[in-house]
């Protein structure tokens, strides 16, 4: 399993750091502090699980409330055609193709909260129909990797980052960053594709041909819009969207004379057991990320890197907003605490909003998401132990999210 391997790298590594620390340069500050992030990440951990719990109980009863009214069949033959190409192990008008679908439409949309409770449900409608429990799936494999690519339309977060850290466009990175993260996706799409052997017909390359288009007019639409009418349709359409399939999925559970009630509070039974399941496999990630990092691993990688273009006497601008793009497969916050202090004025100690790496930063936080969290929940809520090739592929996927994004940063930005 390559997150066993990776797990004992963050200890084994960071053990190595603070010994070399200690003894060479007598710092004795790093190794305290690597320890104090075993306790305090333990404490995030079980934070975040805490927090989730609510938002999980909510959504995967309405789930339940979807999936007896009929409603989720409905999403799934909508997109069936599409779908069962990407994933052909899902039976037709199997609930999971509903649940992926909204778990893919919530993260497009920013809507994080919905996005993890709908991403679980799908991945223990996967399991369902998974022959080997203990092993990922090739649907599996295909969902998460293009879960980890992070494909989001409307970055309403980083804008308002960008605002509040001054800078006179906050809206600017917006076509770079939609850039960057469809080449992230799609690079992932067409690996799974290739590795399991899935065929490119009419109608699978008619549905990406469509959704290029689909964002080639959103980005000519939104691209320039001032940053408060973004924000606005932004948020506008996200609560018509998920509010519409609340009331939707109601509504279609009361015509079929299901009750509501009951079919919610199943649902919101599973939420709570699952969010509890979760606790040791975030425990055990978040621990090994708190651990690296502290140790100055992280600094280790991105001064390496620098020194390398610098030998090179290549450009190096990119680097200083390189630590962004390498903690955001480890930990959200983390890459966003990494860019709020880069995208500060330069008389606070950053290097502003609209510096170059300001730019990057930004984009480099909204092109991928956090993989080894999500796959260390996700697969831990369903108890899978042999991952087989996903960590490259999400990997892959988010190494060419973070070339685009340094790529159209220099176009845009020079």
């Amino acid at each position: 399993m390559v997150l066993n391997y990776i797990w004992i790298l963050f200890f084994v590594i960071a053990f190595i750091i603070v010994v070399f620390k200690l003894i060479i340069f007598g710092d004795v500050t790093a190794m305290t502090a690597t320890v104090n992030a075993i306790t305090d990440s333990s404490k995030t951990a079980f934070e975040i699980s805490l927090g989730l719990t609510g938002v999980m109980c909510f959504w995967l009863g309405i789930m339940k409330v979807g999936e007896r009214g009929g409603a989720i069949a409905i999403f799934s033959r909508l997109i069936s055609p599409f779908f069962s190409r990407l994933f052909p192990e899902i039976p037709k008008d199997h609930p999971a193709m509903g649940s992926i679908l909204m778990n893919y439409s919530a993260n497009m949309l920013g809507l994080d909260n919905a996005a993890t409770p709908l991403g679980l449900k799908a991945m223990k409608e996967l399991q369902e129909i998974n022959p080997n429990k203990e092993q990922a799936s090739n649907a599996m494999i295909m969902f998460l990797t293009l879960n980890t690519a992070g494909f989001t339309i409307i970055p309403v977060s980083i804008i308002a980052f960008r605002a509040t850290a001054g800078a006179v466009n906050p809206t600017d990175i917006f076509l770079p960053l939609l850039i960057a993260t469809y080449g992230g996706m799609i690079s992932g799409l067409i690996l799974c594709t290739f590795i399991q052997k899935i065929k490119w017909d009419t109608v699978l390359t008619a549905w990406v041909l469509g959704i290029v288009g689909f964002i080639g007019g959103l980005t000519y639409l939104f691209s320039a819009l001032p940053k408060e009418t973004m924000e606005n349709i932004s948020n506008v359409i996200g609560g018509i969207i998920i509010f519409s399939v609340i009331i939707t999925f109601i509504v279609f559970a009361y015509t079929k004379k299901v009750d509501v009630y009951e079919s919610f509070i199943d649902g919101a039974k599973e939420g709570f057991e699952v969010a509890v399941k979760i606790i040791p496999y975030l425990v055990a990630m978040l621990v090994g990320i708190g651990v690296f990092r502290a140790s100055g691993g992280m600094e280790f990688i991105t001064n390496g890197i620098a020194y390398i273009f610098q030998n090179l006497h290549l450009d190096t601008r990119f680097v200083d907003a390189l630590p962004v793009a390498i903690m955001k497969p480890f930990s959200g916050s983390g890459a966003r605490g990494l860019m709020v202090d880069l995208i500060k004025p330069v008389t606070e100690g950053g290097l502003g909003a609209d510096s170059f790496a300001g730019r990057l930063a930004g984009i480099f936080n909204g092109s991928h998401d956090t993989t080894f969290y999500v796959l260390a929940v996700y697969f831990g809520s369903v108890a899978i132990k042999k991952t087989r090739y996903v960590v490259a592929t999400s990997l892959f996927a988010e190494l060419v999210s973070i070339i685009l994004s340094i790529v159209v940063c220099y176009i845009f930005f020079g």
